[in-house]
């Protein structure tokens, strides 16, 4: 129990032993109607080392990352970074993830900025529809914002940083 807290803390700076479930995290999560636990549940039960419930619950996978729950917290725990974790540890577990689209959606972003030190919003797209096999149902919303400039064919490059060490530095990510 004490030890998923302890890498959690180590790993993202996180304290959760300083949560007292006031539950302010978990009201003000835009998502929390979405997801099988709230925020301050998801909290609760890395508390009580319960794992796998929190690995394969829906929430992790469908927080944004938003960080209203940092804003709001008393003890200024900030969840975004533990769910990013603990997506990590689903991954490197093999964890039947309940939200195969955001899984899709989020090994398809960390291959796009591995190949190319940023985000290619069109590239992310088309990495995402071939793998969805969803090539067509908002065809005409892309083509839209391309007319306005809103994506860009090329992606830009980066510039004068190395930032292939920082990619390799993400433990347990597969493309």
């Amino acid at each position: 129990m004490e030890d998923i807290l302890r890498r959690i803390n180590e790993e993202t700076g996180q304290d959760l032993a300083l949560c007292f479930q006031c539950g302010k995290c978990s009201s003000g999560c835009p998502v929390a109607d979405s997801a099988d636990y709230t925020v301050s549940q998801i909290v609760r039960l890395l508390q009580l080392g319960k794992t796998d419930e929190v690995f394969s619950s829906s929430m992790i996978w469908i927080c944004t990352g938003c960080e209203t729950c940092g804003a709001r917290c008393p003890n200024d725990i900030n969840m975004a970074p533990v769910m990013d974790f603990c997506k990590q540890l689903a991954l490197e577990k093999e964890i039947e993830i309940p939200e195969r689209r955001i899984e899709t959606f989020h090994r398809t972003f960390l291959k796009e900025l591995r190949r190319k030190g940023r985000m290619h919003e069109v590239g992310l797209i088309m990495g995402y529809k071939l793998r969805t096999k969803d090539l067509f149902s908002d065809l005409m919303l892309g083509a839209g914002m391309f007319l306005r400039g809103k994506l860009k064919l090329l992606p830009s490059r980066v510039k004068g940083r190395d930032y292939r060490d920082l990619i390799e530095s993400v433990k347990g990510e597969k493309g």
